[in-house]
């Protein structure tokens, strides 16, 4: 009888559980829906459920307990759907309730709703709500993963009762994107994580041996005949600044401003802003950068990061080269100073209109202008001032056309463009991009062609290729492909793009655990190859191994470890900053570990060692993170994080000597054997009044220093020779301090007030002093810091509001 059982449940676990699930729901008609969490309106007693919730993590496909049931009520009318949770638990005084910010689930349980109005299995819009009655949404593609930068406005109520937890949600048709036709069919999932046991659940089961996520969802029929009212959200706001530093007198400033957003249609939505600022936008983590190419920075301006997952495709956008620094440096003769030299070009402007039709065609269009920007140079004898123009009026575009088909796949086409006003370097970009997959999801076939263009001033044509096929189901997967970037490709004016003119092959094989085991949560076991040859010469540019181990223990930690190996000599061809020089870079093998303990402990701690070996005398790298937190309670946490690294006879580019001027090639390329140090310390620490009123704490501070040990000259054979004869101090000395403190208070849906108070400061030097104290008091005086302290107020409106009260 036993095996009986176990047969019969093997067949339901394989075929029932396979079948979408399907919910009905119900219209309001004249009753009212009060988002309170207790769901006691009368129409609420008589709508279907959706129940039976099937683990996702981390043992896929176990039915959840029935002392930890869950049940599940919808209802919608002409303005919202309303959602009803109902969530059991046998022991609800250890519900995990940690309060945080918005898009911060923190230490919390949590309930989620997963709405794709299309049913196309492509994309869902996520909707949170944790324990301590937070919210966070975001959208969620199964080709970028979760974009928590996209914010909706709606409402939810979380209330802690005697049998568990409840919440009640309202999510406006604005929201949400859907066709117009009169019977809807929506894909629906549900999702319940039950934290102190770090377990996930779904209504409608997620077969993790298949690679996708939002292909999985269940369905919600009966709603009919809705009319969605218009689209259209006005958010304006005011912010004023004081600014202050040792070289100018307190300044006072006061901006404003209004961002739009319209329903062009059902499916489509503009954004705009006007008169943008971004003045709270968090700081850039500076570092020292030795090496050949620019530092990337993370994009911190809503706009650029709110709703932008089509304008990621073909990986061609780098949104902070609008109003990023000019294209050119400000020219000036011995005798001539500058005195204003801008960092950044402002931005006059901004728009985008991105949707999907119900065909499956995702259009994404984004403009920006930003304005004509100038240097002040000052000439030292006659005190006469003249303007240089860095960069003129300056238009950035980006058109995406996404066609997805078989609710799995798609084909993209896209076009970045850069216009400069005059006689300056324009750039044209386009992409034809692939993401196949098959009708079951166990295989993938991905790749794209990009040609760019640069204008008749340098006339120059690149293409760029990439071309992967991966098995993405079941224990075993794999992967391979290669990439061809040819010399002439550049897409850095809307774009980033470090290295051209290779051609690379890469494979991965791996092994994972789909269910708990004795010992393990979770196991992956990875293995990887690069290797990449410079396209003109067939030099050897990278080859490596890479192998890791992931796992999660049975108390939720996650431990992670494993070996790069690089066997082979290989050649630099950017160290040397020329175009045809190139380094022999030496062979090197890398070791590294990563642990960290359960968060769901009132303390944690991450810790994150690596030691590299390199086939040099006494070359050698290593560096470790430390990263302990602390949770005082649900209100109050801190986390702090210690970085050093050590980089031991290190080799790197300092300088070019050129006696003929009008020469492509130098007469010599200076190399310095160097040590290589830096200490990073960051505090960051949250106190939460509650869910929408929060203070939060990041400061940072970061030293890096080069310290060259003896010369070094660059052969034509790539290798390095001793130069006694340069004298110039070369080495470098950067440390920088940053410190902000913030409280946000979200009043209403929408609206919100947010006071900032930040200093910073930082200092590059060629004489190094190590003593350490000293670096960081020498930032920590009013000499040295900048203080900025802001009032920012947004408030929502809601066209429909509006209208209602004339």
């Amino acid at each position: 009888m036993k095996q009986f059982f176990s047969i019969l449940f093997l067949f339901i676990f394989c075929f029932g559980y396979s079948q979408k699930k399907t919910l009905q729901t119900k219209k309001l008609t004249s009753e009212n829906i009060t988002i309170d969490g207790k769901f006691d309106e009368e129409i609420w007693k008589t709508t279907p459920e959706a129940t039976d919730f099937i683990m996702f993590q981390p043992d896929n496909g176990k039915v959840i307990p029935e002392n930890k049931k869950t049940i599940i009520k919808v209802l919608y009318d002409n303005d919202a759907i309303y959602i009803a949770a109902k969530m059991f638990d046998n022991e609800p005084d250890k519900i995990l309730r940690e309060i945080s910010q918005r898009d911060d689930f923190g230490t919390s349980d949590l309930f989620g709703a997963f709405i794709n109005g299309f049913n196309d299995g492509q994309q869902d819009f996520q909707f949170y709500v944790n324990a301590a009655d937070g919210q966070a949404d975001c959208i969620t593609t199964d080709a970028n993963g979760e974009d928590y930068s996209w914010d909706a406005v709606w409402k939810s109520k979380a209330l802690i009762t005697d049998f568990g937890w409840t919440v009640e949600m309202r999510i406006p048709y604005a929201a949400i994107r859907f066709s117009g036709e009169n019977k809807q069919t929506w894909g629906l999932n549900f999702f319940r994580e039950i934290r102190r046991d770090r377990q996930k659940f779904t209504w409608n089961f997620i077969d993790s041996k298949i690679g996708t996520f939002t292909q999985q969802a269940g369905i919600l029929e009966g709603i009919e005949n809705i009319k969605p009212p218009t689209r259209l959200f006005l958010m304006p706001y005011s912010s004023f600044y004081i600014n202050a530093n040792s070289q100018q007198k307190t300044i006072g400033t006061l901006k404003g401003g209004l961002d739009i957003k319209y329903g062009i249609n059902d499916a489509f939505t503009l954004d705009a802003i006007l008169i943008p600022d971004f003045g709270q936008t968090k700081y850039d983590d500076q570092i020292l950068n030795l090496g050949p190419f620019e530092q990337q920075f993370n994009e911190n301006r809503s706009f650029f990061t709110e709703g932008t997952d089509l304008f990621s495709k073909g990986n061609l956008l780098y949104s902070r080269r609008i109003g990023g620094k000019p294209i050119n440096r400000p020219q000036i003769t011995n005798d001539e100073t500058i005195t204003d030299n801008p960092a950044n070009v402002n931005l006059i402007n901004a728009l985008k209109i991105s949707g999907r039709t119900k065909g499956g065609l995702g259009i994404g269009i984004l403009n920006a202008v930003t304005e004509k920007t100038y240097a002040t140079i000052e000439n030292k004898i006659t005190n006469e001032t003249r303007k240089q123009e860095l960069q003129p009026l300056s238009n950035y575009n980006v058109l995406v056309l996404d066609q997805r088909f078989r609710k799995n796949s798609s084909v993209s086409f896209i076009n970045t463009n850069v216009s400069r006003n005059g006689s300056f370097r324009d750039a044209n970009v386009s992409a034809l991009a692939w993401d196949l997959n098959t009708k079951k999801n166990t295989y993938n076939l991905s790749g794209d062609f990009k040609y760019s263009y640069i204008n008749y001033l340098e006339d120059k044509h690149g293409i760029a290729t990439t071309f992967n096929f991966a098995e993405t189901s079941g224990n075993y997967r794999y992967s391979f492909g290669g990439d061809l970037v040819t010399k002439e490709y550049d897409n850095n004016d809307l774009g980033i793009n470090f290295e051209t003119n290779y051609y690379s092959i890469y494979g991965n094989a791996n092994y994972r655990i789909l269910n708990p085991t004795k010992y393990f949560n979770s196991f992956k076991l990875s293995t990887n190859l690069y290797t990449q040859f410079h396209k003109e010469t067939g030099k050897l540019q990278s080859n490596s191994i890479n192998i890791n181990v992931n796992l999660d223990t049975k108390k939720n930690h996650y431990v992670g470890f494993g070996v790069n190996l690089n066997p082979q000599e290989t050649y630099d061809f950017y160290e040397a900053r020329t175009a045809e020089d190139y380094l022999i870079f030496p062979k090197n093998y890398n070791a590294w570990v990563y642990i960290s303990t359960n968060y769901n402990y009132r303390f944690a701690l991450d810790f994150n060692p690596s030691y590299a070996i390199f086939n040099e005398t006494k070359r050698r790298t290593y560096e470790f993170s430390l990263g302990p937190r602390y949770r005082f309670n649900d209100k109050f946490s801190m986390n702090y994080n210690f970085e050093f690294q050590r980089r031991n006879n290190n080799k790197g580019y300092i300088d070019s000597i050129d006696d003929d001027l009008n020469s492509a090639t130098p007469d010599a390329i200076i190399f310095a054997n160097r040590n290589v140090v830096t200490y990073g310390n960051t505090l960051s620490g949250k106190y939460s009044i509650s869910s929408k009123m929060n203070f939060n704490l990041a400061v940072r501070q970061y030293w890096s220093f080069a310290e060259n040990k003896n010369y070094l000259s660059l052969q034509k054979n790539g290798r390095l020779t001793d130069y006694i004869n340069y004298t110039d101090n070369k080495d470098s000395s950067f440390y920088s301090w940053n410190f902000d403190l913030s409280y946000s208070w979200w009043f209403a849906p929408g609206s919100q007030v947010s006071v900032l108070y930040r200093n910073n400061a930082a200092n590059f030097e060629r004489n190094i002093n190590k003593d350490f104290d000293k670096n960081v008091t020498s930032l920590l005086n009013n000499d040295a810091l900048s203080h900025a302290f802001s009032i920012s107020v947004k408030y929502f409106i809601d066209y429909n509001s509006l209208k209602s009260k004339s």
